[in-house]
């Protein structure tokens, strides 16, 4: 969702920025003014004099001034943050055993949960994102369950034979796991 609404951002951004300053460089460079321009021509300025004095009496004008730009602030910090900060992990630790320790690509210990986690008895679809950190990973899982499992059953045949799994050949001393289960929708069966 966060590279959706990033990607649509940017490109909204983009287009504005395109649009303005192509018509600024165009109109400075001697083309007519469009019509929904502000202003009328090569010459004209920005901001009058009267323009940027108009509201500076009035009490309310300052403060929303800068609460807009205050929100604008925290909503520009809030942006370069989640843009910054890495959800998922991208290596893992492991200890081999001698001493040393080998390093474990985060995307392929993703992808041999998901395939263990999708073979589990009742399990339709399984999605595993590593988080956290390389000496201490943990784990995001969202399985689909069919039907006629429970999820109690489910939960228990992921926590002792897909995690159990992974944390023994990871060499870990635990694995957190946060696990969200959801029902498949299916059809109401006819009883006759």
């Amino acid at each position: 969702m966060l590279r959706v609404v990033n990607r649509v951002l940017l490109g909204l951004a983009g287009l504005v920025l395109v649009a303005l300053g192509g018509s600024v460089l165009a109109i400075g460079l001697g083309a007519p003014a469009p019509s929904w321009w502000l202003h009328d021509g090569r010459d004209d300025v920005l901001l009058s004099e009267a323009e940027r004095t108009h509201w500076r009496a009035e009490g309310w004008w300052w403060p929303v001034v800068i609460a807009v730009l205050a929100a604008l602030l925290l909503l520009a910090l809030w942006w370069l943050v989640a843009v910054l900060r890495r959800r998922r992990l991208a290596h893992v630790l492991v200890d081999t055993g001698d001493g040393e320790e080998a390093v474990v690509h985060g995307r392929a210990l993703e992808h041999a949960l998901t395939e263990d986690a999708g073979h589990l008895a009742g399990v339709e679809k399984a999605q595993v994102h590593l988080t956290g950190r390389r000496q201490a990973p943990q784990v995001r899982v969202r399985m689909s369950l069919a039907p006629h499992i429970d999820p109690g059953t489910a939960l228990d045949d992921l926590t002792h034979r897909t995690l159990a799994h992974a944390r023994d050949s990871a060499g870990l001393a635990s694995l957190p796991a946060e696990v969200r289960l959801r029902g498949v929708r299916h059809r109401a069966e006819r009883v006759s």
